[in-house]
This record gives structure tokens, C-alpha cells and sequence, in this order.
């Protein structure tokens, strides 16, 4: 068994500034530097796609959310047959490379002069999408890899390497925009997929090397590509994950419109724009990349799960309440700011601890079905729902105590799933639904 003392001394700082084991090192650096690459790729193109939200509209963006809410639903027959049918060491790595391939093009497209404004909104579309399906695909991997105990401690340092790749992408699109342009950012960001790749094949040949397992593990997982809608609504739990979920949109969505009124009064010039959502970005992934290394996985292992799904709606009461009496921007950014870092930090490696004891079924096909559809259909509503009562003179403090009732609900949902989870409520539940479709079968 190797110890600590046995250890290289890059390897014995891992584990003195997280709780990873010395067996653990090897996969642990592997998902880290996995979801550097695909995330740097992502967030050093989310400025783009913020400046071409601003200069679209407030009105066409929330138009364009309802097409992100309609292809999101298209997304589950086409993901849930990719599951059904093919094998995780082929599938996983090929999205990744389609996904390279778009941005490149996306790339080429921009080379030859401004955005198309077709070419704009399909982008805007596209990159709103693949995050989460993204996101959603990582995560379900590493629920296999990974057992429940290990969720708790590794998820944390893992999630780390997400937010240094979404630090490095927008901080060196701040600096380097001017310089590369937009279609250099492209192009850097589909490097970065393909260097995703490289480090999905070695995950995936640690996957495949464990002791006790063999190439089964990598088969197909089958049924239907629909398996995932009725999976969730036999459960209570997987509802209230659902639940959650819409919460997180709904706070974002609030936050979104009135960053887009903000920045877009500040700053008209599409570069400006670019670099200040580039700036907010690097600065929210800076601290996250703190926060998760030194302190997630430490406190979900001390406090539980409870604690991660609302530390970020507690404070968020908080924030609204105080943006409701203040329409400083500076204060808007720093609220905004801390609120995304702590959804990286603390709610989304809680968020996927919650499907720890699930089949692998429920890990892809429902877990995609929620993250993917069910956030971007709440994002269409909650655009809806905030455009009409703008229409009907709600002003911009109103909507900030709008957000905090939200927020309030959308803790009570985090406190009662993470209570579920500890409880090992959720774990039966599992087991019995896992039981009860074998039999249907």
C-alpha cells in the first residue's frame, strides 16, 4: 500500500492541501486536467457569447432562450440513443471533438468579417447548450469511477481544475482579445477540446484498469432513449433534484437580465463588453478554484451535504435584499460575483453528489434529462416571467426582492434533499427503483 512518505513531493502537496488518498492521485489528476481543458475551451468563449447577447437585445435573447429550451428537449432522444447504443470510451471523447470542431469553424466563420447575425444566434444557441450537457457528461463519468465517500472528498479538488481552466480561458481572452480577436479565441478554445480528449482517454483507461473490472463495465448501457422522463417522475427525490435545479435557474436568470441592462448602459463597444464579462469571470473562477481546493471537500466531509446546497440560497436572500435598497454596480458585481463562486464552489459538486446512488441509467439518461432540458426550459420561463412583470413597471429593486422569496424557496429544496441524502433516504430509494424497472425488464 503506498503511503504519503512513499510519494513524489508534487504528489504529497496534493494530499496535504486536499483529502486524496495516495491510490487516488492518479485519476484525481486525470478529471482535474480534463475539466481544465473543456472548461478553459468553454468560459474563454462565454464573453463572446455574453457580447453578442448584449448587442442582440434584451427582447431576442430571451427569444433565443426559448430555442435553447426547444433543442435541449431534442437533445434527450439524440444523448439517450448515444448512451443506449454506443460505449463510453467512444462516445465521451467524440463529443468532445465535435464540440472542438464547431468552435473552429465558428472560427473561420468570424475570420471572414463580423458575426453573420444567424451565425450569432446559432452561436449563442450552441454555446448555451453544450455547457450543461457538458457538465452533465463529466459528471455522471466520474459518479462510475468514484463511490459515494470518495464523491464527498474528491468532487471538490476535481471541480478545482473546472474553475482554474475558467479562470486562465476568460482572463487570457481579456488580455488577449484585442490581439487575437474574436476568431483567435475560437481557435484556442478548440485546441483545448482536443487536449480534452487526450485526458478523457486516460481517465478512461484508469476506469477500465481497476481491480475486479472488466470490459463489461464499458458496454452499452441500452433501454430506451425516453428511460430517463419516467425515471424521474417515479421519484420524489429526482423531482426535488428537478426542483432544485429550476431554483439555481431562476436565481441566474434574475441576475442575467439585469447584468445584460447593466453592462450593455456602461459599456456599448462589443470589445468592452467582451473584456468586462471576461473580467467577472476570471475573478468568480480565481476564488472558486480557493474555495474548492481548500475548503469543499472539507466541509461537505464535516457538514454534509446539507451545508453545500445552502450555504449559496442563504446568502442570496441576503444579496437581493441588499441590491433592492442600493443600484450601485459595483455592489451588483460583487453579489453577482460571489454568487456564481459559490455555485461552482459549494452547490454544483453538491448537486452531483446527490445522484451518487443511482444506476448508471439514471446517471446519463435522467441526469441529463434534468441538467440539460428541464434548466433550459426553466431558463425560457423564468425569461418570460421576468420580461412580463418588467412590462408591467416591476423595477429593477422590486425584481432583486422577487429574487430573494426565490432564493428562499430554492433553499428549503437544497436542506430537504440534502437531509435525504444523509438520511440514506435517497440510497433506498435507488435501490428500489433500480429493482423495480430489472423486474419490469
Amino acid at each position: 500500500m503506498t503511503t504519503t512518505t512513499n510519494l513524489s513531493p508534487p504528489r504529497r502537496f496534493l494530499t496535504w492541501i486536499a483529502p486524496i488518498e495516495p491510490r487516488e492521485i492518479n485519476a484525481v489528476i486525470a478529471a482535474f486536467l480534463l475539466f481544465f481543458f473543456m472548461w478553459y475551451g468553454y468560459f474563454s468563449v462565454r464573453p463572446v457569447r455574453e457580447a453578442i447577447g448584449t448587442q442582440l437585445g434584451r427582447d431576442t435573447v430571451t427569444a433565443l432562450w426559448w430555442y435553447n429550451a426547444a433543442f435541449s428537449v431534442l437533445l434527450i432522444p439524440l444523448y439517450g440513443t448515444i448512451v443506449a447504443r454506443f460505449r463510453r470510451s467512444t462516445f465521451l471523447p467524440w463529443i468532445y471533438g465535435c464540440v472542438g470542431l464547431v468552435l473552429a469553424l465558428v472560427g473561420l466563420s468570424k475570420g471572414a468579417g463580423d458575426f453573420n447575425p444567424l451565425v450569432g444566434k446559432a452561436f449563442y444557441v450552441f454555446i448555451s447548450l453544450v455547457n450543461l450537457l457538458l457538465l452533465s457528461m463529466f459528471y455522471s463519468f466520474l459518479l462510475e469511477i468514484f463511490d459515494r465517500g470518495q464523491n464527498k472528498r474528491l468532487f471538490g479538488p476535481i471541480a478545482a481544475g473546472g474553475s482554474l481552466g475558467a479562470f486562465i480561458g476568460p482572463l487570457l481572452s481579456d488580455f488577449m482579445v484585442r490581439n487575437l480577436g474574436i476568431a483567435g479565441i475560437l481557435y484556442v478554445a478548440a485546441f483545448m477540446f482536443v487536449a480534452a480528449i487526450v485526458c478523457q482517454r486516460v481517465l478512461l483507461a484508469i476506469w477500465t484498469d481497476r481491480p475486479g473490472v472488466s470490459e463489461r463495465e464499458d458496454r452499452p448501457i441500452g433501454g430506451n432513449w425516453w428511460a430517463g422522463i419516467p425515471i424521474i417522475l417515479r421519484s420524489p427525490y429526482l423531482i426535488g433534484i428537478a426542483l432544485f435545479i429550476v431554483g439555481i435557474s431562476a436565481v441566474s436568470t434574475i441576475l442575467y437580465f439585469e447584468q445584460l441592462r447593466v453592462v450593455g448602459e456602461i459599456y456599448p463597444d462589443r470589445v468592452e463588453q467582451t473584456r468586462i464579462f471576461a473580467r467577472m469571470d476570471w475573478i468568480v473562477q480565481g476564488s472558486t478554484v480557493l474555495i474548492q481546493l481548500f475548503l469543499t471537500g472539507r466541509i461537505a466531509a464535516r457538514f454534509g451535504l446539507q451545508t453545500l446546497l445552502t450555504i449559496v440560497p442563504v446568502f442570496m436572500i441576503v444579496g437581493f435584499a441588499v441590491l433592492a435598497g442600493s443600484s450601485s454596480f459595483v455592489l451588483f458585481a460583487a453579489v453577482f460575483i460571489a454568487r456564481r463562486a459559490g455555485e461552482y464552489a459549494f452547490v454544483r459538486p453538491g448537486r452531483e453528489m446527490l445522484w451518487g446512488p443511482f444506476d448508471k441509467e439514471t446517471k446519463y439518461k435522467a441526469k441529463n434529462t434534468i441538467d440539460v432540458p428541464v434548466y433550459r426550459g426553466a431558463d425560457a420561463i423564468g425569461a418570460q416571467a421576468t420580461n412580463a412583470l418588467t412590462a408591467i413597471g416591476v423595477t429593477p429593486n422590486l425584481m432583486m426582492l422577487v429574487g430573494a422569496g426565490i432564493a428562499a424557496l430554492w433553499g428549503v429544496v437544497g436542506w430537504w434533499l440534502g437531509r435525504q441524502y444523509e438520511s440514506g433516504a435517497a440510497a433506498r430509494r435507488a435501490t428500489i427503483g433500480t429493482v423495480a424497472r430489472e423486474s419490469e425488464a
